[in-house]
């Protein structure tokens, strides 16, 4: 059953009220769906804080905003490595000290199809580390300024998360043993959906309505992450597939995000919201089918003790 909450045509930037006042922090936005949330938040006032990692490509990304939305644009950039803690903990720091108030974090970048087994500066496979270990820091450390602006977390998934194993390995998290690329990859797009929806919980457990949690997922977009991640036959498959209907622009793939950070209308947060035309890869962005296995009671509460302990951060809800 499609969901016709935003009519025939879906959700799309034409909902989006002024965000004068308000404050967004985006995660990898100096290309694809990051940065084209970005600018839809921007036009309509909004200041945006981007975490990225290159110095370089946020800064000609801040210049094309600026000459776009004009030089007063309240835009500007914190550098994190997703896959170094430390870097993360400074990153944070450095966002509460500018940013008085967080409407919505929206937790974007990824690393994709990473070839060959990599393991991060402090011991994670590469996917897993970035993907979710940094994610799960950085919104453990914002978490009390997200609650204190009643804002919301935005955890931009992957139907990637209905492949590979389905759950956690938590007996080789790392992949010591059978690395492939899209499976590690799976495994660290689902471990970033265990932890919205475990959020959740927690927050319900302990009475809170403070901070709302999304999570979300771009459709099949032309954005830079295969080709900047993947095994070059990925990379070709994937440019064949840009020339075809399966595939939509970086713009419409970072609706979903900017729904979900923005939109009052969206009240269920156990959900995964994104394109729901075919395969849910493509078209109106709604509701889209959420699979159990993501929120697997179970596996979401232990991999959150592993998260904790893996990141050195205890989360207080």
């Amino acid at each position: 059953m499609a969901d016709t909450t935003f009519g025939p045509k879906g959700w799309t930037p034409e909902r989006l009220g002024d965000q004068s006042g308000k404050s967004y922090v985006i995660t990898g936005a100096n290309a694809g769906a990051g940065y084209q949330a970005a600018r839809i938040l921007l036009k309509k006032n909004a200041k945006v804080v981007m975490l990225n990692r290159s110095t370089e490509k946020s800064e000609a990304a801040i210049a094309d905003l600026k000459q776009e939305f004009g030089e007063n644009s309240d835009v500007s950039f914190v550098r994190v490595d997703l896959s170094v803690l430390d870097s993360v903990r400074e990153a944070a720091e450095e966002v509460l000290k500018m940013v008085p108030r967080i409407d919505g974090l929206i937790n974007n970048a990824a690393i994709a199809q990473v070839p060959t087994r990599k393991l991060t500066d402090d011991g994670f496979e590469s996917q897993l580390g970035t993907n979710h270990y940094g994610h799960f820091l950085l919104n453990g450390l914002l978490f009390d300024r997200i609650a204190e602006s009643k804002g919301r977390i935005v955890v931009v998934a992957s139907l990637g998360y209905n492949m590979g194993l389905k759950t956690i390995k938590f007996d080789d998290m790392n992949w010591d043993e059978g690395y492939g690329a899209n499976t590690a990859y799976s495994q660290s797009k689902l471990a970033q959906m265990m932890f919205a929806y475990e959020l959740q919980d927690r927050l319900a457990a302990a009475g809170r309505k403070d901070v709302e949690v999304f999570v979300c997922h771009p459709g099949s977009s032309a954005t830079s992450l295969i080709t900047t991640s993947g095994s070059r036959t990925m990379r070709f498959i994937w440019w064949l597939m840009t020339k075809t209907p399966m595939v939509q622009t970086a713009e419409q793939g970072s609706y979903p995000e900017v729904m979900c950070a923005t939109e009052a209308a969206l009240t269920e947060q156990r959900a995964l919201y994104g394109p729901t035309g075919r395969m849910e890869a493509v078209g109106p962005v709604g509701k889209g089918t959420l699979n159990a296995h993501a929120y697997d009671k179970a596996v979401m509460s232990r991999l959150w003790d592993v998260s904790e302990k893996a990141v050195e951060f205890e989360w207080t809800l």
